[in-house]
């Protein structure tokens, strides 16, 4: 009786063809969660009186980074063995193909982006864009702490239509059977994440409209990075290994990684005027 109340789940990673070329329902996801953050962002923006045109730049800056950088944490902290042991394995880095043993290659997708790589290339374009165009650099912080879980959230929802990132095997009712994968009944990791994002996107817009004036202090994203990455340290336990090197390990690489940020998270939260004294100073150099 409880094995009637599983998900089976197989649904086609492609919404529709143009031709030969493939629509797929992770790269929706990736835009539309861009797409919605960009315009909370905007809002964000308006409220806080900056001029349009500093707004502008924000997006490529933000677009490039995460995309560089969530996929070369994926490569350089789950699969370095691989992709630093030949030239044509570091091109496969940065294009998303991948060279045949006939010497030909096929156009793949980016098969791999790791969060946590997102978010270092995140921090950096952060202060080159405060930089470049004089915004306070905690405020820029603030505001993309307000806004990434919305994102975040349907990343996780584009993991769950490519059925990646699958949790462990287990017998609760509502478990998914992942049939791309096998036919055990596992843990929906990637539900659980976009579930949790959602909530914390709430959560912290509510305390900015409670809180208008803490933005610029480091406070919410702190309080976002803190969240999310607590959420994923345990979550991770309910997660099937992503990588062979992590069978055995106390932590996966996952938790490994989500530390740091979440004691950075902390120090945000706390460093009030501090952050934006740094903030300011940033900016008049």
């Amino acid at each position: 009786m409880m094995n009637l109340l599983y998900i089976v789940w197989n649904p086609s990673e492609v919404i529709f063809h143009i031709g030969s070329f493939g629509v797929r329902w992770y790269a929706m996801c990736w835009l539309a969660g861009l797409l919605l953050g960009t315009i909370l962002m905007a809002k964000l923006y308006k409220d806080e009186k900056i001029p349009d045109e500093k707004f502008d730049p924000l997006f490529i800056y933000i677009f490039v980074s995460v995309l560089i950088g969530a996929r070369l944490g994926h490569c350089l902290f789950y699969q370095p063995d691989y992709f630093l042991s030949s030239g044509k394995h570091i091109v496969e880095m940065f294009l998303p193909i991948h060279f045949m043993a006939d010497g030909s290659w096929k156009y793949t997708g980016y098969e791999g982006l790791a969060s946590h790589g997102g978010v270092i290339g995140m921090i950096i374009a952060i202060f080159i864009y405060s930089y470049r165009n004089k915004v306070n650099v905690w405020t820029v912080f603030d505001n993309m702490g307000i806004c990434s879980c919305v994102t975040a959230t349907f990343i996780r929802l584009g993991n769950l239509m490519n059925s990646e990132i699958i949790g462990k095997v287990t017998d609760v009712p509502w478990a998914f059977i992942f049939e791309k994968v096998d036919k055990y009944p596992r843990h929906p990791g990637q539900l659980y994440e976009a579930i949790a994002y959602a909530c914390f996107f709430l959560l912290i817009y509510a305390l900015y409209k409670k809180h208008p004036e803490k933005v610029g202090s480091g406070f919410f994203v702190g309080l976002c990075l803190t969240l999310v990455f607590t959420a994923r340290f345990f979550i991770e336990f309910v997660k099937d290994i992503q990588e062979p090197f992590e069978a055995g390990m106390p932590l996966d690489m996952g938790q490994i990684l989500s530390i740091p940020i979440i004691i950075v998270g902390i120090a945000c939260m706390i460093g009030g005027k501090w952050m934006k004294k740094i903030g300011a100073k940033v900016n008049d150099k």
